[in-house]
């Protein structure tokens, strides 16, 4: 199976965007993933269903920091190399999407309501949307990890 199935799958198995993102890449990390998917856990439906910057965008950001970011010790170029890798990402995941707002790409769906998560699923708003999110996201990290 290859990363970006992985990540679907995950979806499929009630994880959120960020963590699918993170769990596909886990082998290129080298660290412990379930720490990393823990620390992913708030981060999806836009941050805590806020539909802020989408969670398949922030679990690339979290694997792009984990590999690249400056830790005790480390001099100021390792932030350098992690802003630069962050910006590309982002880049590249709005040229693809139109941007990079959760709620801009449900089409206005307000995943903090109900009613919202009742569009969400009856629009196939995961399938349609988030599954494409978080494909671009990890084939885009294969590259820049």
């Amino acid at each position: 199976m290859n990363k970006d199935e992985m990540a679907v799958q995950k979806m499929a198995e009630g994880y959120n965007c960020a963590q699918s993102v993170l769990f596909a890449c886990g082998d290129d990390l080298g660290v412990d993933v379930q720490a990393l998917v823990k620390v992913a856990s708030g981060f999806g439906a836009g941050m805590g269903r806020k539909g802020e910057v989408c969670g398949a965008l922030t679990g690339g950001i979290i694997a792009l920091g984990d590999r690249y970011g400056r830790g005790q010790g480390d001099d100021r170029s390792a932030t350098e190399a992690t802003y630069s890798k962050t910006v590309e990402l982002m880049d590249r995941f709005e040229a693809a999407h139109g941007t990079i707002l959760c709620r801009e790409l449900l089409g206005g769906c307000d995943l903090s309501t109900p009613e919202g998560r009742q569009v969400f699923a009856e629009k196939e708003l995961g399938r349609n949307v988030c599954q494409q999110c978080v494909r671009t996201v990890v084939r885009s990290l294969d590259e820049l990890l």
